[in-house]
C-alpha cells in the first residue's frame, strides 16, 4: 500500500461503516458474510488506522450491503 493513498483508505472504511449502519447490520454480521475478521473489519472501519482493502474484498462487500462499487470508490463528494 503505498502512503500517498491512506487518506483514500480511510475514506473507503468510513463509507463501508455508513453503509453497513444504513443497512442494519453490525461488524461482526458483515466480518462473518464476507468471510473476513471482526478485527480485520473494524480496522478497515477505524478513522485512524489504515487498512488496505483488496477489490475482491471490496466487491464481497458490495454484494453484501447491495450497494454498487463505484460508491465507495466516489470520493468527490467528501
Amino acid at each position: 500500500m503505498k502512503f500517498e493513498h491512506a487518506d483514500r483508505y480511510i475514506k473507503l472504511g468510513l463509507k463501508i461503516s455508513y453503509y453497513r449502519k444504513l443497512r442494519g447490520l453490525t461488524q461482526e454480521q458483515l466480518a462473518e458474510q464476507i468471510d473476513k475478521t471482526l478485527s480485520f473489519l473494524g480496522q478497515a472501519e477505524a478513522p485512524n488506522i489504515v487498512t488496505a482493502i483488496s477489490l475482491d474484498t471490496l466487491f464481497d462487500i458490495a454484494d453484501v450491503l447491495d450497494v454498487p462499487p463505484y460508491k465507495f470508490l466516489n470520493f468527490e463528494d467528501d
